[in-house]
């Protein structure tokens, strides 16, 4: 028996919501203009919030998901009295973000940001919010004052960087699904990382119900992952119509969303090792072989992701994985890569992004870096303290020297802008591409007035040639679905563990 909607509903169930929207003007309260696609995303949003339903806005990093919230905050607060405060949960490092984006672009908007240890709570928190419009606050927060935040009448509960609640049975994510509101609205440029069940958990969010009971859906979402054919199509089919009324993801590369935005070139930059890097991987990889036939269950998950993760460190530097303090110099081929990346980008000068997800190896490459480019290096990693953050990011913005930005992978995958950088260097690869993607995403962004350069440095012949061949082969599944973390890599065979990490003759320099 089918069922017939027409109206409002109808588009929405039909998929054609977002393109028959009336674009929303943008408020007379507003500081700024909204783009034609910003205009369309907030229609949207307000278009599913006057129908109670949620929404996950899943444009692309940098694309202004921030203001197309804002902007639909201040239509409700200039149309009379707002039907309520709305509560914003975030990751702490993108707080004062929020606050000044929202000072920025709608000053009119009541702010409050319910952090720190000096919080309102109990009554003093009731009457703080009544009298707000937008209420900021962290992940941890809202699991530490989950019972009180439960108890007060949110009009909408939104959740930015939900990727954050990507796994269902977290404390926070409990808690997010614990507040009640009229409307949710999700905000990620990755809605699935590493898996399908992660999209379940941020529906479960926005729209409780709509996908189902977990397991069931876990089900239906491992014939996509297992691979094509026409179960597999059936199956990816039914998930694109059953959640596509409730996602908006427009991409910075399509160029019937943004015109003026300008092109972002990626490259392998492939190196090779040095003898004594060869020679330490070769010891690594024959400690492993020995020792594999010997270990099973869980003790051959541990042999086998320590082995990758000292493979990595070799293929950086032999002083990394030593950990001795030894010099630097002439003794890694990708560090010599590396300098030669830079010293052209700095010539021409411009200014470049490096990541790498091994803090100790930026402790060690920002002052070796700076003394051999003769160029400032900057190092900012997830100790680095808020106002310092801030700074060096203001520093790098305004510079009018080309200089380098250190950044760990982690710790500066959200909530940056730094598009004075032209150039995007990834040392070592993260096995995760939309967590790589994040990062680049902090230069190539709007506001860049030049193309961009990513260039992923990957050692021939070694672990990390054979690992990103399998990340391309698995990318295209169900928006990049890559396995979680490394995990996936402990269930193959031994010989195909032995494939995956020997040594091949064109890795090393001669």
């Amino acid at each position: 028996m089918g069922v017939e909607a027409d109206g409002p509903l109808g588009d929405l169930l039909a998929g054609a919501a977002e393109a028959r929207l009336e674009p929303m003007d943008t408020p007379a309260d507003f500081d700024g203009a909204l783009r034609p696609y910003q205009r369309r995303g907030a229609a949207w949003l307000r278009f599913l919030g006057r129908l109670g339903l949620g929404a996950v806005l899943a444009d692309d990093m940098g694309l202004g998901k921030t203001v197309q919230l804002l902007a639909v905050l201040t239509e409700e607060r200039s149309g009379g009295p707002a039907p309520g405060p709305t509560l914003l949960v975030c990751p702490v490092s993108l707080v004062g973000n929020w606050v000044r984006e929202a000072a920025r672009f709608a000053p009119g908007l009541r702010v409050h940001a319910h952090h720190g240890p000096g919080r309102p709570h109990g009554n003093a928190l009731a009457r703080t919010v009544g009298a707000c419009d937008l209420v900021v606050a962290t992940y941890g927060v809202v699991t530490r004052d989950a019972e009180e935040l439960a108890a007060l009448p949110w009009h909408r509960v939104v959740c930015d960087e939900a990727q954050a609640i990507k796994n269902p049975s977290t404390d926070q994510a409990r808690a997010v699904r614990g507040l009640e509101a009229d409307c949710r609205i999700a905000l990620t440029g990755t809605p699935v990382e590493n898996n399908l069940g992660e999209l379940w958990s941020i529906m479960e969010f926005a729209n409780p119900g709509l996908l189902g009971p977990r397991a069931a859906f876990l089900r239906g979402a491992a014939r996509i992952e297992r691979g094509e054919g026409e179960e597999a199509e059936r199956a990816a089919g039914a998930l694109k119509r059953a959640t596509g009324p409730f996602i908006l993801r427009r991409l910075k590369t399509d160029r019937s969303i943004i015109q003026d935005l300008p092109d972002k070139n990626e490259f392998r930059t492939w190196c090779t090792l040095t003898p004594e890097q060869a020679s330490l991987y070769k010891a690594a990889v024959e400690e492993m072989t020995r020792r594999l036939d010997e270990t099973d269950g869980i003790q051959r998950k541990g042999l086998v992701l320590s082995t990758m993760a000292r493979l990595k460190q070799i293929c950086n530097h032999p002083a990394q994985f030593l950990g001795d303090g030894s010099a630097l110099a002439g003794r890694s081929g990708k560090l010599e890569r590396l300098e030669a990346v830079l010293q052209e980008a700095l010539a021409e000068g411009d200014s470049a992004l490096c990541f790498t997800q091994y803090a100790a190896l930026g402790d060690r490459l920002a002052p070796y870096l700076s003394a051999r480019l003769g160029a400032p290096v900057l190092w900012l990693h997830g100790g680095t303290p808020r106002p310092r953050r801030e700074e060096m990011v203001r520093r790098f913005q305004e510079a009018r020297e080309p200089m380098v930005f250190l950044l760990s992978l982690k710790a500066a995958g959200t909530g940056l802008t730094l598009t004075a950088a032209n150039h995007v260097v990834h040392i070592d690869r993260w096995w995760n591409p939309a967590v790589e993607d994040q990062a680049t995403d902090r230069a190539f962004r709007i506001g860049q007035r030049r193309d961009v350069q990513v260039r992923k440095l990957v050692c021939t012949g070694t672990l990390e040639e054979r690992v990103d061949a399998m990340i391309e082969r698995k990318k295209a599944l169900a928006e990049r679905v890559v396995g979680t973390g490394e995990d996936w890599l402990t269930e193959l065979s031994a010989d195909e563990l032995r494939e995956v990490v020997r040594l091949a003759p064109e890795a090393v320099a001669r």
